[in-house]
């Protein structure tokens, strides 16, 4: 009975919609729109406190789970007819911070927490910010699966930009480092789960986009093609890294600016 439900309600909400063009009206409204939002909200959130440091992550998380099961049904009962979809499988990068948003405001503040506040303010971060810049994984045919990408995007930079406006951010280059290292060891854990997957999902699953299936990223697609996945790989983690790094140091120099200010104004 539940099984029927869950596939009339997916059905009825399966609206199609024509896949919004990469820098057309949607697109940048949404875009513009929503990071002076995300920068607005989280400015006024930034002295909130522990508990309500808490409650905003963990409901930014069971929102972003709650969409996730949305999306998993609607690609099961309606993309697949009953057959599961391998390929979105919930471990890409831009998924993380649906688990470390329940999990880092239940530990007590230490190096892990820090830690994994540091990987949402580095590599989350680049990562909300880059589906935008190429927004090709994000357009849909359907209004709803469309939206999710959006918003789950948007989401991303504003947890990224919250943590750092509240000083829970990767200061050091030893938390950037611990951040590198979350990244790789990641990558890693994605590349098992790709290979242990292989068959069943009939090679179609790419968690982080590391191998062995070609990667579907602009640029890092032409070399998969080109020479091979192990190169395309090799090419895009050092590549993350880099990116996630010029997000701590532009991140550093804002906050010791601030800090300069606030000091002349004493």
């Amino acid at each position: 009975m539940i099984d029927k439900w869950l596939e009339a309600f997916i059905e009825a909400t399966a609206w199609k919609m024509t896949t919004p063009r990469a820098y057309g009206p949607f697109h940048l409204t949404f875009t513009l729109v929503g990071i002076v939002l995300c920068f607005f909200i989280a400015w006024k959130l930034r002295g909130i406190g522990e508990k309500g440091n808490r409650i905003l992550l963990m409901s930014v998380g069971g929102f972003l789970i709650i969409t996730e099961i949305y999306k998993q049904l609607f690609y099961y009962y309606h993309i697949g007819d009953r057959s599961y979809q391998w390929w979105i499988f919930p471990f890409q990068m831009c998924s993380i911070p649906m688990y470390l948003c329940m999990i880092a405001p239940l530990l007590k503040p230490g190096k892990l927490q820090k830690g994994m506040y540091g990987f949402m303010t580095t590599f989350n971060l680049l990562g909300g910010f880059m589906a935008f810049i190429e927004p090709s994984g994000i357009v849909h045919g359907y209004v709803t699966l469309t939206l999710h990408a959006f918003v789950w995007h948007m989401m991303l930079i504003f947890i990224g930009v919250y943590l750092i406006m509240s000083n829970k951010h990767a200061t050091t280059s030893r938390d950037y480092l611990f951040a590198a290292f979350t990244f790789v060891t990641l990558c890693a854990v994605a590349f098992t789960i790709n290979v242990s997957l292989w068959n069943v999902s009939g090679g179609s699953i790419n968690m982080f986009f590391v191998g062995p299936a070609n990667s579907s990223l602009a640029v890092f697609s032409f070399f998969s093609q080109k020479v091979g996945w192990w190169f395309s790989t090799l090419l895009y983690i050092p590549t993350v890294c880099l990116g996630a790094y010029i997000i701590f140091i532009v991140t550093d120099i804002l906050k010791k600016q601030k800090w300069k200010r606030s000091a002349k104004n004493k």
